[in-house]
């Protein structure tokens, strides 16, 4: 799969650059869901912890292409 986003042109750069990116989209959509919807706070700290969670797993993928340009 790593080989297939290098191939696809994705660099570690990208998936860094998402994952911090995704940090931030964490707490606006923690604070979009607080203030727009009725249902309170829990929904909108499960909404903020599901995007949190895509941080590491592009920091990861960031990781394994960075090694992946390494062996070119």
């Amino acid at each position: 799969m790593i080989a297939k986003l290098s191939e696809m042109g994705v660099t570690s750069d990208m998936a860094y650059t998402a994952g911090a990116a995704s940090i931030g989209l964490s707490v606006l959509t923690w604070l979009a869901s607080k203030k727009k919807e009725n249902a309170g706070t829990a929904r909108a700290d499960r909404w903020g912890i599901f995007v949190g969670q895509w941080a590491p797993t592009l920091f990861a993928v960031g990781i394994a292409l960075r090694l992946e340009e390494g062996e070119d």
